[in-house]
């Protein structure tokens, strides 16, 4: 570089030319530092400040640079600054995330062409600025500035409304169509696929006059992501007559197309072309398969294709986890994770919430509680889904108080994050506190959905508030509008026969618009005391409903038994024998210093059982010495 530098020194100062080849062979070998050696030496010749070579400074800087300061330092030495000066300047500053500055920049400049436009365009979307973006192309126009097709593709890239995407779209069908642009048709495809308008979708590829096998790749994920599965199959199969080849794309989609219909056939056929082609390579392809397979229930599968990997990362890995996590292997997800993070694969946002999860099935807590030191030592806990899945598994280990800390450090809290915490304190006895944090997401302005709903009845159920209970399924059909669902009536159902409010449980059942679920009958069942009329009624629909359920069968022998009814509870006793039913055994669990201990209830002797039981005594002792014991529960001793 020092000898290149030497002799460009020694030619005259009018051989403008050497130090273009010199710039040229900057960005050639990409390298900062000899693109900084050139600076300086035009600087010392004084050659920086001319036009053309400034302008080729700037640019080097806008796409090698480290930091902003170059790119301004090399435009203000520019002397005669022209619209290229300004352009390569302005998109310096949209790169680097100085939107105010490039701002002020482009309100400055004397003339405005098409690039300046939409460079300010591109920069706001970047920065997910949608509104700035739309102003920004409204006043192009305002300007009689003609929008590009660049223009256009940036902006039903940032379109969150249909309205707004319609608009683009007609002023595409005023202004010539830009049919012959492929690029265009695809981003439409794409645009109105998010906005879950297939059928619009289906229209722009109809009338494109060119495809190529983007297009194909976006109406396949179109019909994928708005939920028309079979048509993205016979979207797939069309490709081929069409003279199209897949790409790992196509199939990659495909594949997970199939995953959700759980067909296996289907997606052992895209596999074999997979791996006739060698797409398994593809890390998104593998990742996919590996999730066909344990969606349809043919985890061996899903395991051997991960074990025939050449390499993994984060995809691959990912999907992995998932299938452990599905087939309820906690502890292999949690090898596989950690085997991961010491390749240096690090875990993404999906990573972890799928671990957080799988970590709520463990016993004791450890490997939970050690996540979530993870979670933030990687700094996910901005993250609402992460921050969420934190909150869920500290309530579901019952320690609320710190799903209430996580949950109160949310800064953006949403719909799923108020969600979780309201289930969270419902699960937890917690009502009056659920109900609160309802009131606090409603005063923020955050609409409900069925899923809060369901909390709320949780909580209500679990606190025994039972007027509050009806008053809030009521102000969900009728103040916004949402159908109950099963969840929401069994919760309901269960409230009032907790209640004693069997009445107005069986009159909402009575009102249901389709026949109750077996979890409602199984409300109802142990309510029904001794009506032996009903209880037969109900026990003989549950039995319908869940032939193996030892349930009604036990409920129903009991009431005969009342009834002195012998040879009706030997009937239903013999038909459980028959039938292979056996009464379903509680039992509870606890954890001690990492030790798990399970409790059965047809146990009579339980870990170190004379010991626990003279613990308990002597708390009951002392119980009763501060008068914390029942007058009743004493009488019945």
């Amino acid at each position: 570089m020092r000898q290149i530098l030497n002799i460009s020194n020694g030619l005259r100062r009018t051989s403008i030319s050497n130090y273009v080849d010199l710039i040229n062979r900057s960005f050639a070998l990409k390298s900062l530092d000899f693109g900084k050696s050139v600076h300086a030496h035009l600087i010392k010749l004084g050659l920086n400040g001319y036009t053309y070579l400034g302008n080729r400074v700037i640019d080097f800087y806008v796409r090698f640079g480290d930091d902003v300061d170059g790119v301004v330092r090399a435009f203000q030495d520019v002397l005669i600054k022209n619209t290229v000066s300004c352009n390569i300047g302005l998109k310096g500053l949209v790169n680097f995330g100085k939107m105010a500055r490039a701002r002020k920049m482009f309100d400055e400049m004397p003339v405005r062409d098409v690039v300046s436009w939409n460079t300010m365009v591109k920069g706001y979307a970047a920065c997910g600025r949608r509104y700035e973006a739309w102003r920004v192309f409204m006043g192009m126009q305002g300007c009689g500035v003609k929008p590009s097709s660049f223009t256009l593709s940036i902006l039903v890239k940032v379109v969150s409304s249909a309205r707004r995407g319609k608009e683009i779209h007609a002023y595409m069908v005023r202004n010539g169509g830009f049919w012959g642009n492929v690029v265009i048709g695809n981003a439409l495809i794409d645009m109105y696929g998010m906005l879950g308008m297939t059928d619009y979708a289906y229209g722009v590829f109809l009338s494109m006059e060119v495809l190529d096998v983007i297009s194909w790749n976006s109406i396949i994920f179109c019909s994928h992501k708005t939920g028309f599965e079979q048509l993205a199959l016979d979207v797939f199969c069309s490709i081929s007559s069409s003279g199209f080849a897949p790409d790992e794309f196509t199939v990659s989609t495909v594949i997970a197309v199939c995953a959700d219909l759980e067909d296996l056939e289907k997606g052992k056929q895209v596999f074999a072309l997979c791996t006739k082609k060698g797409f398994l390579s593809n890390s998104i392809v593998a990742s996919a398969s590996v999730d066909l397979f344990s969606r349809c229930n043919r985890f061996e599968d899903s395991v051997g294709v991960f074990r025939d990997l050449d390499r993994w990362d984060s995809a691959v890995c990912n999907s992995m986890i998932a299938s452990f996590t599905r087939e309820s292997l906690p502890g292999d997800a949690f090898y596989l994770f950690i085997l991961a993070s010491r390749e240096n694969i690090y875990p993404t946002e999906f990573t972890l919430s799928t671990m957080i999860s799988s970590a709520i099935d463990m016993i004791p807590s450890i490997p939970g509680i050690q996540l979530h030191s993870f979670t933030e030592k990687l700094g996910f806990m901005s993250d609402a889904v992460v921050a969420s899945s934190l909150v869920d598994m500290y309530a579901k280990y019952g320690m609320i108080e710190s799903s209430l800390s996580i949950f109160c450090d949310i800064v953006e809290k949403d719909l799923l994050c108020w969600n979780v915490m309201i289930m969270g304190l419902a699960e937890n006895g917690r009502g009056i506190e659920a109900l609160s944090i309802y009131d606090q997401m409603r005063g923020l302005g955050q609409r409900p959905d069925d899923i809060t709903f369901a909390g709320l009845l949780s909580a209500c159920k679990h606190a025994g508030f039972a007027h509050e209970g009806v008053g809030q399924f009521s102000t969900m059909v009728k103040e916004n509008v949402i159908l109950p669902k099963d969840n929401h009536y069994e919760c309901l159902i269960d409230l009032l026969c907790q209640a004693g409010l069997f009445e107005e449980a069986l009159d909402i059942c009575g009102r249901m618009p389709h026949e109750p679920t077996a979890l409602i009958w199984r409300s109802i069942l142990p309510a029904c005391k001794d009506d032996l009329q009903l209880i037969e009624s109900v026990s003989y629909r549950l039995m319908e409903m869940e032939a193996h359920s030892s349930l009604p069968h036990l409920v129903l022998a009991q009431a005969y038994e009342k009834s002195r009814r012998w040879e009706s509870m030997a009937r239903v006793k013999r038909s459980m024998a028959e039938k292979g039913i056996a009464a379903v055994i509680g039992w509870s669990w606890l954890v001690m210093n990492s030790h798990g201990f399970i409790f059965r209830s047809d146990e009579l002797v339980h870990y170190g059982g004379e010991d626990i039981y003279l613990v308990l005594s002597l708390l009951s002792f002392e119980m009763e010495d501060d008068e914390y014991i029942y007058e009743q529960f004493l009488e019945e001793e």
